[in-house]
């Protein structure tokens, strides 16, 4: 038996960002965390239809020293604790670093897909950013890109297009997948 997953960004997804110039930026710390309007709702709406709750965060600014791990994970930790979210993979490598887990590449999700039994094909990215919508789609996900100034969208090919997490969860759960998948 596989399950779905709806795989999350963090930042501009489930919290506010801080855009400065074109550039979104991570809550430096817990005092700055703020779960945006709406996502409580539509992941106990998600959680309850049956899919993982599974969020994929790139967290450069620990590769380059503007951001501390203990300051990443503590917001991670809230997060698990405030809201229905079964795991959080985190990379904390920059470009340079060309690792398998940095957003566009999939290596997240496939390392999720793996540890919970995820059927990828049947599952869903929801992201803020064009590096997002590229992971999912190499992962082999039906993707949801947050329309945002900062999104370059202009890089990427989503499969729809939302306002909010709301609006994708809404969508995700008329779209009426199977939760478990017998052997396919």
């Amino acid at each position: 038996m596989s399950f779905t997953a709806v795989f999350l960004d963090r930042d501009g997804v489930l919290i506010r960002t801080c855009v400065r110039g074109s550039t979104p930026h991570p809550p430096a710390s817990l005092n700055e965390v703020e779960i945006l309007e709406g996502v409580s709702n539509a992941l106990h709406s998600l959680a309850k239809a049956g899919h993982q709750l599974i969020v994929v965060t790139n967290q450069p600014d620990v590769a380059r020293g503007s951001q501390s791990m203990a300051d990443v994970e503590a917001i991670n930790r809230l997060l698990m604790e405030r809201l229905p979210i079964n795991r959080i993979y985190t990379c904390y490598h920059d470009d340079a670093d060309r690792c398998a887990c940095r957003k566009p590449a999939p290596g997240m999700l496939s390392d999720a897909a793996r540890d919970f039994g995820v059927d990828l094909s049947a599952s869903f990215m929801v992201g803020d950013r064009w590096s997002d919508v590229e992971a999912g789609r190499a992962a082999g996900c039906t993707t949801f890109l947050l329309d945002r100034s900062y999104s370059r969208r202009e890089r990427c090919t989503p499969d729809h297009v939302v306002a909010d997490l709301s609006e994708a969860a809404a969508r995700i759960l008329k779209m009426g997948r199977p939760v478990a998948i017998l052997n396919r």
